[in-house]
């Protein structure tokens, strides 16, 4: 595993070219962070000030940036590097690179319908980059898949130590706190030199009881209690790439039914991998395996889809999702999210990273299948 190079980004810039020779566009400029990554490799912070990147019908690119950023495009591969001084400016950074671009007719990624409206004739708006982005190289598959051992790593953090921090008195901040650290020091000593982290690469939320009933839920310095459900939720990125893992514990001795929904989310967890097959529409993934819970009763506890797509993006197109008739083809990356949610009273939910293939989805995400329902008790 090493991090994508020049080689990577020249196929990509090259790849985007020849899809261009269908377009009525005689070059794009790429305004999106992510598909400006995807495309250059120029990994950023993004402020108000526009970064862009423009790929000609033929020859080479260039890296439009503000000035503050000279020195780190240096470090690019990319050789046409032109700056602008600060934004506004008496000339819209945009309207600058335009002119720059020097081509009759712009396709363009993203604009505010404010800047659209200014830059006059020869632009239109394109999403070719994007959905070039939805199905991944070898080379991005390889970076996805280690993020998802960093995920699984964290969530057996939560397992193997979550019992010991309850006992003494710990919250759901302390627990993540654990396992977060944990793994971003796993992450450093092994691949942190060679893809120079920056800041964390491995985050994530705890948040149990009645707490968990909230899909996006929060940590707080609250301790956990007996029976109750504990929601780790784990995400991840190698590279610029990014991969999910997730699991719900129950805190001691289970109470009333909630090993049987935590079963039903497993059954779930399987009938989408089961689904995820090329030539099926996202949609359908979607119906799949949202029916295993509403088989079990569950009907009224589903307040989402059943997954995402993962990328540069950790929540990226296409959708898992009802309306999202997207054909399944090799290579495209999902999250899987069976999510369980009975306000007032519990939560459940479980995330896993599929991958497309030619037969049945690859699943680097190990920790459900290596940990079923019956090995997610934390024994007090």
């Amino acid at each position: 595993m090493m991090p994508l190079g020049e080689a990577f980004y020249r196929r990509k810039v090259q790849d985007i070219q020849a899809r261009m020779q269908a377009e009525p566009y005689d070059g794009i400029l790429l305004l999106s962070m992510p598909n400006v990554i995807y495309a250059s490799g120029f990994l950023h912070t993004p402020s108000e000030r526009p970064i862009g990147f423009f790929i000609p019908e033929s020859g080479d690119p260039t890296l439009f940036i503000p000035l503050l950023e000279q020195e780190n495009a240096g470090d690019t591969w990319v050789s046409d590097i032109r700056t602008y001084f600060e934004f506004p400016g008496e000339v819209h950074p945009v309207a600058w690179m335009k002119r720059e671009a020097n081509v009759k007719n712009l396709g363009v990624d993203t604009l505010s319908h404010a800047v659209f409206s200014a830059l006059g004739d020869g632009i239109q708006l394109t999403s070719l980059v994007n959905q070039m982005r939805w199905i991944k190289d070898a080379e991005e598959i390889k970076l996805i898949e280690q993020a998802a051992s960093y995920a699984d790593y964290c969530l057996e953090q939560v397992r193997d130590h979550a019992p010991d921090i309850i006992r003494s008195g710990g919250t759901e901040l302390d627990i993540l706190r654990q396992c977060v650290g944990a793994a971003n020091e796993k992450m450093k000593a092994e691949v942190g030199e060679l893809f120079k982290l920056r800041g964390r690469a491995v985050v994530g939320t705890v948040h149990s009881g009645p707490r968990a009933a909230l899909p996006h839920g929060a940590p707080i310095d609250r301790k956990p209690l007996q029976g109750e459900p504990l929601i780790a939720g784990i995400g991840a990125s190698v590279g610029g790439y990014y991969a999910e893992s997730g699991a719900t514990f129950i805190v001691g001795e289970p109470v009333g039914d909630r090993m049987q929904v935590l079963q039903a989310a497993a059954d779930c967890d399987a009938a989408a991998i089961e689904a995820l097959r090329a030539g099926r529409t996202c949609a359908s993934v979607n119906e799949v395996a949202l029916a295993v819970l509403k088989d079990a009763g569950l009907s009224d506890a589903i307040r989402h889809r059943i997954g995402h797509g993962m990328g540069i993006e950790g929540h990226e197109a296409p959708w898992l999702a009802p309306g999202d008739d997207t054909i399944l083809v090799p290579n495209m990356v999902f999250s899987n999210e069976p999510g369980i949610y009975r306000p007032e009273n519990d939560g459940y939910r479980t995330i896993s990273t599929m991958i497309v293939t030619e037969g049945e989805a690859s699943v680097p995400s190990r920790f459900l299948a290596e940990n079923p329902p019956e090995k997610r008790i934390l024994d007090l």
